[in-house]
């Protein structure tokens, strides 16, 4: 698999350019630890032949405690290297996931429907994780280690050049066996990595429902699911071993032929006298000193191929781009929304429509009951509100007291979505504090304010039995009863003082005390906001205003709700008549 070389090069300069001192503060740190390494192998000849020819204990002494110092500052400035290198690495790494989460969050529904969260947090950590040594050391190191074969070859040409020559064939015929492994391994580093978010996805989705699973005594299937996937897992695995050992022992070999071949030219000039016992030394030393490199180099081959299957992850996430995209203007419209949808239809997958020719208006201030079926569409309705999807044909108009209609394509998706709330009756707590769970963890917001609104919420005695108050941590919806976890979800509702809010089935789970209590939050909640609610109960309809009834993704019926139960033909009345419950089932 190849990647083109612009890929690598976009993403160091991107994430490393803030970093700039940090970065060649770490390149001088390895060169000099390189001409270090360098130079102690011709300390140790000096040190020998001295000792041979019986040179002055005070030069020997000199020369044995350079050779010790420069270990010690080798090792020391390694030390700071790695230090250097990781907080380079983890900077350069945060701030990738930073903007690979940012991004993904800008993605809309059709693609976090195809992607698990389980898959998504493999992606955004494990992939980004394994591109710390690519952002901290590998162009540093593979130059580095580049300098240090050419410093060492050199350094060994300068002794004799017959060495220096056969050391360099040795190097050449080395690199180019590394260079032939490079991509090896690629294509089954990807799909490790593929299958193992895969993985995590499954097992994401199956431990959020563990009570159903074990309800209905689906614990074997899943388990059959999760052995499935770990042997497919495995497979890939084996052959990303068995290509990585090929590599390694590849390699070996061609180490253990340079020891030979070195040793054996040695041993030739020894044996006429060309070469002295401390150049012997320090042709082993250096041919020891040579595998280093060429190791290092395998170990960051290595690495390039993890870090090239995350590239390619990354990268593919990068270019996933939004179908619903974002309006020019920001101003929002004041007051109570006034909105209108004119013949508008709507798919999730083409050729199968959910919404068909969708044409009804709703007065600022008023409030709409949505009716219909499961499937007729009413949720949908909402998403389109809220742009989680556009629709195919037809135009939604939004207007405030004092504006005029603005189609929902041209406005700021920020500034929209802040303006019309969603209460579903699914609620979403997290593990966090009260606060944090009010104000979506915005600091801003003063405690005079979520008091308030737990006060028009009715949670006022609940809070006051909670330990630490505002600071109580949550245990997501563990702990909260059904009306509870939807009151604050109201809470929510009413700090964010939204022009239009919706209701989806809000009170559907709620037994009748909560769902009192609910509807007397939202008499206060609600006043001076235009008000869609998706319900099938007619207790929830009681204050609605307009009605429009769906079946099929078709409007059945629409007008006051009024005139419509005061009319015997209707089909609301018919509903009333029959039963509404039974018959929206």
């Amino acid at each position: 698999m190849h990647i083109p070389l612009r890929i690598y090069v976009r993403l160091l300069r991107t994430y490393l350019a803030h970093q700039r001192t940090h970065v060649r503060l770490l390149a001088f740190l390895l060169f000099l630890t390189i001409g270090l390494q360098l130079l102690n192998p011709r300390v140790l000849q000096l040190f020998l032949d001295g000792a041979v020819h019986k040179a002055p204990l005070s030069i020997l002494s000199l020369l044995g405690l350079l050779f010790l110092l420069v270990g010690l500052a080798s090792q020391g400035l390694s030390v700071l290297a790695t230090y250097l290198s990781e907080s380079v690495a983890w900077r350069a790494t945060n701030s990738l996931r930073e903007d690979l989460a940012e991004h993904c969050l800008q993605l809309d529904m059709p693609f976090h429907n195809a992607h698990s969260p389980g898959e998504m947090i493999s992606r955004l950590d494990g992939d980004v994780t394994s591109l710390a040594n690519f952002f901290s050391q590998f162009v540093i190191r593979v130059l580095g280690n580049l300098l240090l074969l050419l410093g060492i070859l050199l350094m060994l040409c300068f002794v004799d050049w017959r060495l220096g020559l056969g050391l360099a064939l040795y190097t050449l015929l080395a690199l180019f066996i590394l260079q032939r492994t490079r991509n090896l391994a690629i294509a089954h580093s990807l799909a490790h990595k593929e299958q193992q978010a895969q993985l995590y996805g499954y097992l994401e989705e199956r431990l959020s429902c563990l009570e159903d699973i074990s309800s209905l005594g689906a614990t074997t299937s899943i388990l059959q699911g999760f052995y499935e996937r770990m042997r497919s897992w495995l497979r890939t695995i084996q052959f990303l071993g068995l290509f990585d050992g090929l590599k390694v022992g590849v390699t070996s070999l061609a180490l253990v032929g340079g020891t030979f071949l070195a040793l054996g030219l040695g041993a030739y000039l020894f044996g006429l006298r060309w070469s002295s016992t401390g150049t012997l030394v320090m042709l082993f030393y250096y041919t020891q000193l040579l595998q280093a490199p060429l190791l290092e180099l395998l170990d960051q081959l290595r690495n390039l191929q993890d870090a090239s299957a995350s590239i390619t992850r990354v990268n593919a996430l990068f270019t996933s781009t939004p179908q619903v995209h974002d309006g020019n203007v920001a101003q929002f419209p004041t007051g109570p929304l006034s909105l209108a949808l004119s013949d508008v239809s709507f798919a999730y997958e083409m050729g199968k429509p959910v919404l068909r020719d969708i044409t009804f208006s709703l007065p600022g201030g008023s409030v709409l009951g949505l009716l219909g079926r499961t499937g007729s569409g009413k949720t949908s309705i909402a998403r389109l509100l809220l742009r989680l999807y556009d629709p195919q044909s037809g135009n939604i108009h939004l207007s405030g007291s004092d504006t005029i209609p603005l189609n929902l394509r041209s406005l700021r998706l920020h500034t929209l979505r802040g303006s019309i709330a969603l209460v579903t009756q699914d609620i979403q707590l997290f593990h966090a504090s009260l606060r944090d769970n009010l104000t979506f963890f915005d600091p801003h917001i003063p405690d005079e304010r979520l008091l308030y609104a737990l006060r028009e919420t009715n949670l006022s005695e609940w809070y006051q039995s909670l330990p630490a108050g505002l600071d109580t941590l949550l245990h997501g919806n563990t702990g909260l009863s059904a009306g509870e976890a939807q009151l604050l979800t109201l809470a929510r509702v009413f700090l964010r003082d939204p022009s239009l809010v919706i209701l989806d089935e809000a009170s559907s789970r709620l037994d009748l005390a909560s769902e009192r209590r609910l509807e007397e939050a939202l008499d206060r909640v609600l006043v001076g906001r235009t008000v869609i609610i998706i319900a099938h109960r007619l207790a929830t309809l009681r204050r609605a205003d307009y009605l429009v009834i769906l079946e099929n993704g078709h409007i059945r019926e629409q007008g006051a709700r009024q005139h419509l139960q005061q009319c015997p033909d209707s089909y609301f009345t018919h509903l009333l008549h029959t039963g509404m419950e039974e018959v929206l089932a």
